[in-house]
């Protein structure tokens, strides 16, 4: 019933963990352990992407049935498979973690539909070697944050993993939200990720922190040949042409969170894919009021290293321990750093463009640069919804007055009472500038609407918003998640059904756990 045309490349190419036991240990010259996932005691399919249910050219029937369900919270390996980890390292926090791997991953196998491969991945399916001292397993709360927005994202045009489907495992899991020594059992919960791979930078930078460059080609060169084949054999040039890709990959997703106020949260090595894809959907958040040193991470709360102004710097550093990674199968920094610094060359175009398209701006101007700047300043004065204020400054016509365009944003303010004196002036000086901006514009306030509207995303999921899906999921009713999948799946949409969530963040939920502070747990 179940049918899926297996092409498991990665067990089949790359060298295997020789150990059979689910043991905690450092794995070596090895890319991968077997492992099999653990089996629940009651498990429940709550929610199936319909997409990616046609994207893997399945059956009503098929997602409908007990195979699909086992098969997919663990209880059952899909015939002719074997379940793995995979082993990688990485720089959490900007310090060398040494190795790390799948602690709560298992991969399931390769499948291939319309001559497109996916690996299918269970997170929360139960330990590992690489799983240190916890217990391999994911709770509900957690699990409905990634699954909604891995999804979310994919329909914001941000480069994404996806998921497949939502379950409960019908187990309890013990889980310290705050890592302030209340731990709590939680329903636990299963869910199936998807991508072309999760091979992440960390995968990559294990092998040469252990003199093990014999691996490391291996690794690279299976990379180049099932996803950057275009490159060609692997040669010296070959792999920096593969880097050069990577970066240009990872410039064009970190734009993107620029764009719709994205913020990820922990940034790690191992938290980078060597697609370009955003991974790990942990302690995440979007901007509500536009501040670029606001961060959703509680354990990075001090020093605010992954915090949203500073992502696309830390993207490049990241970058700088991957091509360190790859250094010695080079053997020349010339090359490397050329990459680099093309990234920082390249950043300030595509961001500047990013902005433009965001302001309605489809000519360029050389005063451009202070524009923007201006308004990311004058939007930090009081506190201004992001999605709310770029969403509603596509009805600002050319004709508006400087007081008929403050009049069409002020619902993205939090507090309108204080924009007053000071703060007032700097908006008006703003509009002023821009409003004479749009008018050096060709197009009608029609089109520039529709262009804006296209790039200014009117829905996203915002932390409150899930955390009001877990708090229903947790009572057994799954309806607002399901509202909620539908909702982001057409974020640039007026969607007049769903207009209470074009909507500032609750006073509520300002400082609930869950809406503003989330543990790496999350």
């Amino acid at each position: 019933m179940l049918k899926f045309n297996i092409q498991n490349t990665f067990t089949q190419e790359l060298p295997a963990d020789p150990i059979q036991e689910n043991t905690r240990r450092q794995v070596t010259e090895a890319c991968f352990s077997y492992v099999t996932p653990k089996k629940t005691s009651n498990p429940k399919i709550i929610h199936v992407s319909d997409e990616m249910v046609q994207t893997l050219g399945l059956s009503e029937t098929a997602i409908a049935s007990e195979e699909f369900k086992n098969i997919f919270t663990g209880n059952d390996v899909y015939k002719n498979t074997e379940p793995y980890a995979m082993c990688y390292g990485g720089h959490q926090f900007g310090h060398w973690a040494g190795q790390l791997g799948d602690g709560r991953a298992i991969n399931l196998f390769e499948a291939v539909h319309d001559n497109k491969k996916w690996a299918l991945q269970l997170k929360g399916a139960g330990e590992t070697p690489y799983s240190r001292n916890a217990d391999g397993l994911a709770v509900l709360r957690s699990s409905i944050r990634e699954y909604l927005c891995s999804e979310a994202m994919y329909h914001l045009g941000v480069p994404t993993t996806r998921a497949l489907s939502l379950a409960l495992s019908g187990d309890q899991v013990l889980r310290d939200v705050m890592y302030d020594g209340n731990a709590e059992y939680e329903k636990g919960a299963i869910v199936c990720r998807t991508a072309e791979s999760f091979l992440r930078f960390g995968s990559y930078q294990i092998f040469p922190a252990r003199g093990d460059v014999k691996t490391l080609k291996t690794l690279v060169d299976y990379t180049i040949k099932h996803h950057y084949p275009h490159l060609g054999e692997p040669s010296k040039e070959t792999y920096v042409s593969f880097f050069k890709e990577v970066a240009e990959r990872s410039l064009e997703m970190v734009i993107h969170w620029q764009r719709v106020g994205f913020v990820h949260g922990v940034m790690n090595t191992d938290n980078m894919s060597i697609l370009g894809l955003t991974i790990d959907y942990g302690p995440y958040g979007w901007l509500e009021g536009y501040d670029h040193g606001w961060t959703p991470n509680t354990t990075d709360n001090t020093h605010k290293r992954y915090r949203y102004g500073l992502q696309p710097e830390v993207v490049l550093w990241n970058l700088y321990q991957l091509a360190n990674a790859l250094y010695p199968l080079i053997e020349e920094a010339e090359p490397l750093e050329a990459v680099l610094e093309n990234y920082q060359e390249k950043f300030p175009e595509k961001y500047m463009h990013m902005m433009r398209e965001k302001l309605g701006l489809f000519s360029s101007k050389e005063s451009d640069g202070t524009l923007v700047s201006n308004l990311e300043e004058v939007l930090q004065k009081t506190e201004t919804d992001m999605t709310i204020f770029f969403r509603l400054l596509s009805s600002i016509s050319k004709d508006d007055t400087i007081e008929e365009a403050i009049k069409k944003i002020e619902k993205a303010f939090y507090r309108h009472s204080e924009v007053v004196n000071e703060i007032k002036k700097s908006w008006e000086n703003w509009f002023q500038n821009y409003i004479g901006r749009l008018q050096n514009e060709t197009i009608s306030d029609e089109e520039r609407k529709a262009k804006m509207n296209a790039v200014n995303p009117k829905y996203v999921l915002r932390n409150y918003m899930a955390q009001l899906a877990i708090d229903d999921a947790n009572k057994n009713d799954f309806a607002l998640l399901k509202e909620l999948y539908l909702l982001l799946k057409n974020p640039y949409d007026e969607q007049p059904k769903y207009e209470k969530w074009f909507a500032k963040r609750p006073e509520w939920a300002r400082n609930k756990v869950g809406c503003s502070m989330l543990s790496c747990s999350s």
